[in-house]
């Protein structure tokens, strides 16, 4: 055998559908079936002891438990044979007591089984098609009687013995109703079904001859002596709190006592069959379970009804409705009150009710709290934790902390803790989940479901996914060993994420089926996979290529695992063999011995390797794998086993299966070669929370500050009020005891008057009595002496009485002697007269003569007998009398002595008297004064036990109000605690729309936030708009004063030319006019104002720079600011900057433009003064030019007036998005500033320019 070994520790699991699959074998002791075992579960100290199946079972079928709860047996199918195993319990270890395996009758399995009151028979149902019931005289495994119960393959559901006699059982099924008695070595039907045939779902014995059965359509029958004797029928009805609740509708009169036994429980799958036809508004009642008070029954989906008995009458009523919760973590919590109650257990005190249900849940319920929810359902309570109800698919563990993560085709994730063997989180989800990896810190877990596949946080108290890959249906997903990498399965692609930014860096394509399993190697350098294809490969994740391949198109893998240094791969498949791998080739094979291996794993000592196989068993081996047949088998679970993983430290090993449990086992070398793996660093501590949830902490930590805070005020406060109203009551208590020591004080002067009184009235009674005394004991002693004198003078006359008497009974005896003597004489004389007579006849009659003589004897004896019997009686009667008067004459003489003693006695005794009435008499006075301080005290003390009775009778009074309403606060205290938890239970969703309202409060904050950053901004934008516009408004201004001054020099320079033009007959004349012209406005004004206009534009210039150059400060702190956000804005008025300045450069142009016209008008001017001959003709085209240079100014206002118009539209349309900003709820302008109006701006702008 192998020296590596297994023991299992602790399993989460329940397997519902085995047949009576919960009781009690004490008070804090339940047992139940999970996997291949029955557990006895501590539910107070949470320890687990295991009653392993039998070596290649292949499940459990039904269960029976004793009534003296020391034997259990178990129904199982044992190498596609049916076997019943009988174990003893009060044994340490359970060992089987018997097994019953071989059988003279057809059979396939057994499906209910009973023991009987004295637990020395087992009864025992066979499966249809034989459906046989066997009774047995189970320690000597000899079958009493055996009957077929029905010959038309209907469903047997229960079988049962009468709680009183062991000859009598009860069988229901489908259509069925009989009553068995064992008599005369056979099982004989006792009732006639009457009436229309019911499916008999349950049932149990409430008498010697009285039994309830319940049906698939809610009815509830009681049968006694096989006669219906009262009938329930139980409806589903909807209530106007939205939630179903069952009322009985009809009941009739009986007399119903429940034993308190817990009912067996039939297949569900049969009965779920057999009553698919039935209405869907009746609940089926799956499970009876009696108590001293009543009964309770499942009736229906997640409900359980109470039945009580009537005081007055003797029938029973509905009292209580009993629900399972909802589940708050389900993605639907209606589902979980839609399970099915198949089996109901009470404890011996019928202090707890326990319930199994279809989806392999337990749940408990403490009894005192269906009594307080009065008018209300209670709600059961999970007996140990939310357990998977549908096969596991997902395993997986880490290496920081103690944890196991699951996830199942429930569509549920759990995440469990093997150290505490506790559930630390829990939830469902729309989609089944396939496959699950933990990440090795403990905080993140990887999850493929059928739809995608998610990364998830584990959060202290919930799993919130954070990404989502389009991978649907991922059946194998695995983190690496350092957690930088996971692996998901798409079909037959791997592809590889990094953790860190979430990418996919990889995608390994080369299988051509389905993938099944994956594996890292210990360096995370290389990645394993197996799949239905029969290939086997070995990925390196640096190149992305296969490194080693193995294919064998013969077998489907199902696992593979590699060794510690990465140079063998182990593979199991469905070629019933394991498979060791190296360089692309098969180095062993080792066969499974006819089971298929589905999972493997090896420790990371290299030195342990488990495999779990199709039938649910575990082997355990050592490595190098032996050759031969050397491994330990234990027996695990009832399905084929989906995973199996080792802890880090080589602990612990786990396993998960199709039969929806989840078992950890210590696993340990015998050898001792396994090296010890031992934790440098204990398990972290830390978990996950999001800052919203420390953020709500926090308030309710700050509103339940305030909330001592008040409390405590309010306390110091009713303390202070108690303290003022003790003052007033101590007050009017002084008062009240000055009253009354003032009032005693009165009372003891009067005692002491009476006192005296009684003093002098005492005296004078104790000299009446000496009086009185003295003249009594001189009576006395007269009465004595002359009593004496009379004794005596009758006792000399009984003496001579006595003397007399004697001589006369002597006389009487001598008188007696002497008569006697004559008459022997006289008969003597008389019979020998006869004999001398009888003599002579002799020989005639010798046969009379010898009668008579034998009558004469006789009568002579008789005679003689007679005469001695009269002497002897007269002697005794006259002894008797002799005796007696001597008798009484000694009784006189001691009385006389006796009267002498007592009359000497008594005369010391007088003399004593006298004495000690002197020395009383000296005592009494001390004794008065005595008395005196005596009865001072006990005045004293009677006042104080007066006192005290009054303050013990105040005591008692107080502690008995004080206890009645200790008792009440008691009740009030159980009733408080249980409103507080379903308090808390209704505020968990209100409190989840609190959170859910407060984060969008805070989105909404958010988004004001924004639009208040966006306000202030177009404020400021505004603002610079408004600047801008001012100083083009200016520059405007200063350009048409220019320009004014401009014509008024030109006009200037009209008169001056027209008056020159006087002088063209006068050369001369006109030279000088033209050179002073031309010194007036060109030599000194015209440079002074090219001077003047040169320091402008460097004026204007310098101060457009400096404003540019804030502006671009001011934009450039916004952008660092705000960045991204307000780009757009950044980018729109940049270009509005960039539009002004170029608008601010054209008329720069058009004012070059204006001078280069007075340049040309001067340089024509110049031309005319050197052409003569076409004076006229050229003094016209110069006056056209000039007229034209007003029309080429207007055209500029023109161009100025629709700049300013277009403006004005920009800052009409920045004022509508405003205004509209202002329209939304919770939106204001910063500080309230509201822009100038439009029309005034504009009024004033045309005032300016006009």
């Amino acid at each position: 055998m192998s020296a590596v070994v297994a023991q299992t520790l602790h399993v989460f699991g329940l397997r519902s559908h085995v047949a009576n699959n919960i009781f009690y074998f004490d008070e804090q002791i339940i047992i139940f079936p999970s996997g291949n075992h029955c557990v006895k579960y501590n539910v107070d100290q949470k320890w687990q002891k295991f009653i392993p199946g039998s070596d290649k079972s292949q499940g459990m079928l039904a269960l029976s438990i004793s009534p003296n709860r020391r034997y259990l047996a178990i129904s199982e199918t044992v190498q596609e044979k049916p076997a019943i195993t009988i174990y003893e319990l009060s044994s340490i270890p359970c060992r089987k007591r018997k097994v019953l395996n071989n059988f003279d009758f057809q059979v396939q399995k057994f499906i209910s089984m009973a023991f009987s009151p004295d637990s020395k028979y087992l009864l025992a149902q066979t499966s249809p098609p034989e459906s046989n019931l066997v009774y047995w005289l189970w320690e000597k495994q000899k079958v009493m009687a055996i009957v077929r119960i029905d010959t038309q393959n209907n469903p047997v559901y229960q079988v049962s013995f009468s709680p009183q006699d062991n000859t009598q059982v009860c069988v229901t099924g489908n259509g069925m109703f009989k009553l068995l008695r064992f008599t005369e070595g056979t099982l004989k039907q006792t009732n006639f079904q009457r009436g229309e045939p019911q499916n008999y779902l349950a049932h149990t014995w409430v008498a010697d001859d009285k039994i309830v059965v319940g049906t698939d359509t809610g009815k509830l029958f009681l049968f006694e002596s096989g006669d219906q004797r009262w009938e329930t029928s139980i409806m589903v009805k909807e209530p106007t709190h939205d939630s179903k609740s069952l009322d009985v509708i009809q009941e009739s009169e009986s007399l119903i006592e429940f034993p308190p036994v817990s009912s067996p429980l039939p297949s569900y799958e049969q009965m779920v069959a057999t009553s698919s036809h039935s209405q869907l508004s009746m609940p089926q009642v799956f499970a009876i379970a009696a108590y001293s008070k009543g009964f309770a029954c499942s009736a229906g989906p997640g409900r359980v009804l109470l039945f009580e008995k009537m005081e007055e009458k003797d029938f029973y009523r509905e009292s209580r409705e009993i629900r399972i919760p909802v589940d708050p973590q389900s993605n639907d919590p209606s589902q979980s009150d839609k399970q099915d109650v198949l089996c109901l257990c009470f404890s011996p005190s019928e202090e707890t009710l326990v319930a199994s249900t279809s989806k392999n849940q337990l749940y408990s319920i403490t009894m005192s709290l269906t009594e307080i929810s009065k008018g209300e359902p209670a709600h059961f309570e999970y007996l140990m934790h939310p357990l998977h109800s549908a096969p596991i698919t997902g395993l997986a563990t880490c290496i920081r902390k103690p944890l196991i993560a699951t996830c199942s085709l429930d569509r549920s994730i759990r995440i469990w803790n093997y150290e505490t063997n506790t559930l630390e989180l829990f939830k469902e989800y729309q989609e089944e989940a396939y496959s699950i990896s933990l990440h090795p810190s403990g905080h993140f877990i990887v999850v493929g479901f059928a739809d995608k596949l998610r990364l998830m946080n584990l959060l202290i108290d919930d799993i919130r996914s954070f990404k989502e890959y389009s991978i649907r249906g991922c059946r194998e997903c695995s983190f690496s060993n350092g957690g930088h990498l996971f692996a998901a399965v798409n079909g037959n692609v791997i592809h590889v994420y990094t953790t860190t930014n979430l990418e996919n860096i990889s995608s390994l394509k080369g299988h051509t089926g389905k993938i099944r399993s994956i594996v890292w190697n210990a360096d995370d350098s290389k990645l394993i996979s197996g799949g239905t294809d029969g290939a086997v490969y070995e990925w390196n994740l640096a190149t992305g290529k296969r490194e080693t391949e193995c294919v064998l198109k013969s077998c489907s893998y199902n696992c593979v695992t590699v060794s510690p240094d990465a140079k063998i791969i182990f593979a199991v498949g469905s070629d019933h063999t394991l498979k060791e791998i190296a360089d692309s080739s098969i180095l062993r094979e080792i066969s499974a011995f006819d089971v298929t291996y589905t999972t493997i794993v090896i420790s990371h000592s290299g030195r342990m390797m488990f495999v779990g196989t199709s039938v649910g068993t575990i082997r355990a081996m050592k490595y190098p794998l032996p050759l031969q047949k050397e491994f330990n088998e234990y027996q695990a679970h009832a399905g084929p086993i989906t995973k199996m993983l080792l802890t880090f430290d080589d602990q612990f090993l786990l396993t998960a299966a199709e039969d929806g449990c989840l078992f950890t086992w210590k696993v340990f070398d015998k050898d001792g070669r396994g090296i010890k793996r031992e934790r440098e660093v204990g398990f972290a501590e830390e978990v996950l929370v999001t800052k919203t949830d420390m953020e709500e902490k926090a308030q309710v930590m700050l509103e339940l500050k305030t909330r001592v805070e008040e409390l405590k005020m309010e306390n110091e406060y009713q303390l202070r009020l108690k303290d003022i109203n003790y003052s007033e009551k101590i007050k009017e208590l002084t008062d009240k005891f000055i009253q009354e020591m003032e009032s005693l004080k009165t009372k003891n002067q009067v005692l002491r008057t009476e006192k005296e009184k009684q003093d002098v009235y005492h005296r004078e009674h104790i000299e009446d009595l000496l009086d009185k005394q003295s003249r009594e004991l001189q009576d006395l002693e007269c009465c004595n002496n002359q009593k004496l004198l009379l004794e005596y003078e009758k006792y000399q006359e009984l003496q001579l009485k006595s003397q007399r008497m004697q001589e006369e009974y002597e006389k009487q005896l001598r008188d007696n002697d002497e008569t006697k003597s004559q008459a022997l004489e006289e008969l003597t004389e008389f019979y020998e007269a006869k004999l001398q007579e009888k003599t002579t006849l002799l020989e005639e009659a010798q046969e009379d003569v010898r009668q008579q003589l034998r009558e004469f004897e006789e009568t002579k004896k008789q005679i003689e007998e007679d005469e001695d019997r009269e002497i002897q009686d007269i002697k005794t009667k006259y002894e008797k009398k002799l005796r007696d008067e001597k008798e009484s004459n000694l009784r006189l003489k001691g009385e006389t002595g006796i009267m002498r003693k007592k009359f000497s006695s008594l005369q010391k005794e007088i003399e004593e008297r006298t004495n000690d009435i002197e020395t009383l008499k000296g005592e009494q006075v001390k004794l008065q004064g005595v008395i005196k301080s005596l009865e001072k005290d006990i005045q004293g003390l009677k006042r104080e036990i007066q006192e005290r009775d009054e303050t013990i009778q105040d005591k008692e009074k107080r502690i008995y109000d004080l206890k009645k309403k200790n008792q009440e606060l008691g009740k009030f205290k159980f009733v408080l605690d249980y409103k507080i938890k379903e308090l808390k239970k209704q505020i968990e969703p209100r409190e989840n729309e609190i959170r859910v309202m407060k984060e969008q409060i805070q989105e909404m904050e958010a988004e004001l936030e924004n639009f208040r950053k966006q306000n202030t901004q177009l404020e400021l934008n505004i603002t610079e708009l408004w600047q801008k516009l001012r100083a083009t408004d200016q520059e405007m201004r200063r350009e048409r004063q220019k320009e004014r001054d401009l014509e008024a020099l030109v006009k200037r320079f009209k008169t001056d030319l027209h008056n020159c033009v006087a002088y063209i007959q006068e050369p001369r004349l006109l030279k000088e006019k033209i050179r002073g012209l031309f010194e007036k406005y060109v030599q000194r004004a015209d440079m002074v104002e090219i001077a003047g206009l040169n320091t402008d534009l460097q004026q204007e210039y310098a101060r457009q720079r400096d404003h540019l150059e804030r502006n671009l400060a001011t934009l450039k702190k916004k952008v660092v600011k705000e960045g991204e956000l307000h780009r757009t804005d950044y980018v729109r008025i940049m270009q509005e900057n960039v539009s002004l300045i170029k608008e601010i450069n054209e008329l720069r142009r058009e004012l070059k433009f204006t001078r280069s016209q007075v340049y040309d008008l001067e340089a024509a001017l110049k031309l005319t003064k050197k052409v003569r001959p076409q004076e006229v003709s050229e003094t016209e085209p110069s006056r056209d030019m000039l007229s034209a240079a007003p029309t080429a100014r207007l055209n500029e206002r023109e161009e100025t007036g629709r700049i300013i118009e277009m403006q004005r539209l920009e800052i009409q349309r920045l004022r509508d998005q405003i205004q509209e900003q202002e329209q939304i709820t919770g939106f204001h302008t910063l500080a309230g500033v509201r822009l100038p109006s439009l029309s005034n701006s504009e009024v004033d702008l045309e005032v300016k320019t006009n």
